[in-house]
C-alpha cells in the first residue's frame, strides 16, 4: 500500500498560512491534514470550515479533515461544502458511527475513524469494511508538538495483522509524534497514512527541505495522484 505524508496545519504559521501551504506543496506535499476541534471532546479549540475553503481555492492537494468534535455528524454536509476530501470521526465521539460513516461517503468523500491512544482496535470490528483510513492516535489528541506514545505502535501492528487475515484495504494512519527520526519504524509497524506537523512546519523556512526529507525516508510515489 502507498505511503503518503499528510501534513498538519494547525502546526503552521497561521498568518502566512497560504504561503506555508504552496511550500509544503513545493516539497511534494499532495495531502493535508485539518484538525478541527470544538474544546469539549478535546481540551482546545482551533479552527472550522472558512479555513478549509479559503485554501482550497489555491490547492489541489487531497484535503484530511479530522474531526474532533463531539457528535462530528452534525457537520459533514458542511465540511464536505467547504472542500474536504476525506473526513475522519473518532470512535469515541459517535454514538451512531455506522450511520456517521456512510454520511460521509454518501457526500462522496473518503471515511475514517481515529481511535485514541486509549481505545483499543477491537471497538472498530463492526466498520472495518466501511471504512478508508483507521487513524491511530499516537498522542492524547488536543495539542500539536507531543512525544509519540510507545505502545500506540504496538496497536498499528496488530491492526495491520487484522487487515491481512480480513483481506481488507484501508489505510492505516498515525497522528502524532512523527519525525524524520521515527517514521521509518511507524512505517515498518503496518502504518502508511503518516500526519507530521511541527516536524514539517517548523522552522519556517524550512517546509519544503522537511517535506522532501519525509517523503524520501516514506519512500512516497512523487508520480502519484492527488486525491486518491
Amino acid at each position: 500500500m502507498e505511503n503518503h505524508l499528510s501534513p498538519s496545519i494547525l502546526a503552521a504559521d497561521f498568518g502566512n498560512l497560504s504561503q506555508n501551504l504552496q511550500a509544503a506543496e513545493e516539497g511534494g506535499a499532495r495531502y493535508f491534514h485539518f484538525d478541527i476541534m470544538d474544546g469539549s471532546f478535546v481540551p482546545n479549540i482551533s479552527f472550522g470550515m472558512p479555513v478549509i475553503h479559503s485554501l482550497r481555492k489555491n490547492s489541489k492537494a487531497f484535503f484530511d479533515v479530522h474531526m474532533m468534535v463531539d457528535d462530528p455528524d452534525r457537520y459533514v454536509q458542511a465540511v464536505a461544502d467547504a472542500g474536504a476530501d476525506g473526513i475522519t470521526v473518532h470512535q469515541e465521539a459517535c454514538t451512531h458511527l455506522d450511520r456517521t460513516l456512510n454520511h460521509i461517503h454518501e457526500c462522496g468523500l473518503k471515511a475514517g475513524v481515529a481511535l485514541n491512544p486509549a481505545t483499543p482496535i477491537s471497538t472498530l470490528s463492526c466498520v472495518l469494511p466501511l471504512v478508508d483510513l483507521v487513524l491511530i492516535m499516537s498522542v492524547n489528541p488536543g495539542f500539536g508538538g507531543q512525544k509519540l506514545i510507545p505502545y500506540t505502535l504496538d496497536k498499528i501492528r496488530a491492526l495491520r495483522d487484522y487487515r491481512e487475515n480480513a483481506k481488507l484495504h484501508f489505510s492505516i494512519g498515525i497522528d502524532g509524534g512523527a519525525t524524520t527520526e521515527n517514521v521509518q519504524e511507524i512505517i515498518d509497524c503496518g502504518a502508511n497514512f503518516i500526519i507530521a506537523g511541527s516536524a514539517v512546519f517548523r522552522p519556517n523556512d524550512q517546509i519544503a527541505a522537511n517535506v522532501k526529507a519525509f517523503r524520501k525516508i516514506m519512500g512516497e510515489n512523487p508520480e502519484g495522484e492527488n486525491k486518491s
